[in-house]
Order: C-alpha cells, then sequence, then structure tokens
C-alpha cells in the first residue's frame, strides 16, 4: 500500500493529517519562518534556506519575504527567478518553474484541492494537480495559478489574474476567470 506522500504526490486522495506529512509540514514552517526574520542583506542565508527547503534551485534566484509553502520540496525553480513579497504555493504538488521568471507581490499558486464528494471533503482528504510555468513568464501581483494549470513560455498573467485553463505561449491573460487579451509579438 502506498504511503500519504506517495499518493500526495501522485496527485491522489490523501490524508494530510498523516505523521509523516505533518512533519514535512512543520519542517517546512520551520524553514519559512526562519526565511521571514533574514534581514535584506543577508542574502546567502536566504539562498541557503530556499536550498533546503525548495525540491531544486536555480542561479540567482530572489525570493523576498515573507513567504509561505506546506512543504517546500515540491518547488522546483529555475535560473534568475525572482517572486516579490507575501507569495505562496501551496504544493501538494510539483510547482515548477522555468528561467527567468518573475512573481509580483501576493502571487498564490495552489496546487492543493478538494473532492467535490461532500463526504470524502468531510472524511478531510484531499489531492492535488500540479502546476507548471515556463521560461520568460512574468506573473502580476496578487494573480492566482489554480491547480493543475501550465503557463506557457513567454507568456504574462496581468495583476489579479484567476488562472483557471492553461496559458499558452507569448499571450497576456488577465480576468477571473484569466483570458487572453492579446498575443505577444
Amino acid at each position: 500500500m502506498d504511503s500519504e506522500k506517495a499518493k500526495m504526490l501522485a496527485g491522489e486522495l490523501y490524508d494530510p493529517t498523516d505523521p509523516e506529512l505533518v512533519a514535512a509540514h512543520r519542517e517546512a514552517r520551520e524553514l519559512t519562518a526562519r526565511f521571514d526574520r533574514t534581514d535584506a542583506d543577508e542574502s546567502d542565508e536566504r539562498t541557503r534556506l530556499l536550498d533546503d527547503l525548495f525540491g531544486s534551485v536555480g542561479e540567482d534566484v530572489t525570493v523576498r519575504p515573507p513567504f509561505q509553502c506546506d512543504y517546500g520540496f515540491n518547488v522546483h525553480v529555475g535560473d534568475r527567478f525572482f517572486a516579490n513579497f507575501d507569495c505562496v504555493f501551496l504544493d501538494v504538488c510539483r510547482v515548477e518553474f522555468g528561467d527567468d521568471c518573475m512573481l509580483g507581490p501576493g502571487v498564490h499558486v495552489y496546487t492543493a484541492t478538494h473532492p467535490l464528494d461532500p463526504d470524502e471533503r468531510a472524511a478531510g482528504l484531499e489531492y492535488g494537480k500540479p502546476v507548471t510555468v515556463g521560461d520568460d513568464v512574468w506573473v502580476g501581483g496578487r494573480a492566482v495559478l489554480n491547480p493543475g494549470v501550465s503557463v506557457g513560455d513567454g507568456a504574462m498573467i496581468a495583476s489579479g489574474a484567476v488562472v483557471t485553463e492553461d496559458v499558452p505561449e507569448r499571450v497576456v491573460v488577465q480576468g477571473n476567470p484569466a483570458q487572453v487579451v492579446r498575443e505577444i509579438e
């Protein structure tokens, strides 16, 4: 039988109160709390903490505190990644950003979701769907990327957009739900 962590990573229904997951979540909370207490001139310490927290970290990565995530080990960021203040990643499944991605303040990325069946929800079960963001993507402040979406290379997500479906390459999307408003030449 698969562990609850294996089920979570596979996007299957799992029990988030499993002791292994509770311990992993606690460890992520401790690392993010230490990260959030760093001073602006402690870039080496921030880099070390992100290396400990994230599944993989590219070169020249900047995340401005405060930052929150569920587990951290499911977060993978490429080279020259930048996340402004107050970003939140609910990373029960993989969250992947390519190279040269920029996130405005308060961007939320959700992989966690809950069953539609009320009995399963009442039982406390949940599951996730991965979020993938290509290279050279700009996500404006307070935008939300929902479970299971992919964002193509060179796309721009406008501030406050709620992305519920995949975003093609080299387009601008805005609104709730986010819609393509123009192509990028």
